[in-house]
């Protein structure tokens, strides 16, 4: 992949390795529970609030990568920490909308 040879040619020394994180972990685990879950929305909320919940997820992971990147993590942490809190609102509204509505999906 070309994204894979790209990294290769930046220099370790200037990135740090995230993907052994726990938290990047469960970021991905949540990127995935998300696709899943969003797949099964019906048309009306897969494009409205499934696509929300989606960019919301894929900017989790994205922060982490960054923040761990960083020397100055607090000030990414707390715009983490935000979006976190936007995301959890989405994810009530999807609740109260009825859009988990298959059935296996436990609500986060």
């Amino acid at each position: 992949m070309i994204v894979n040879i790209l990294i290769r040619t930046i220099p370790e020394k200037y990135m740090a390795r995230y993907e052994h994180l726990p938290i990047y972990k469960k970021a991905f685990d949540l990127n995935l529970y998300i696709e899943n879950a969003v797949r099964h929305f019906s048309r009306y909320h897969k494009y409205t609030l499934g696509t929300e919940l989606r960019d919301y997820a894929r900017n989790v992971a994205k922060l982490i990568v960054r923040a761990n990147n960083s020397p100055d993590k607090i000030e990414i942490l707390s715009e983490l920490r935000e979006l976190l809190e936007q995301m959890k609102l989405t994810i009530r509204l999807c609740k109260e909308v009825k859009a988990f509505r298959a059935r296996g999906f436990i609500l986060l």
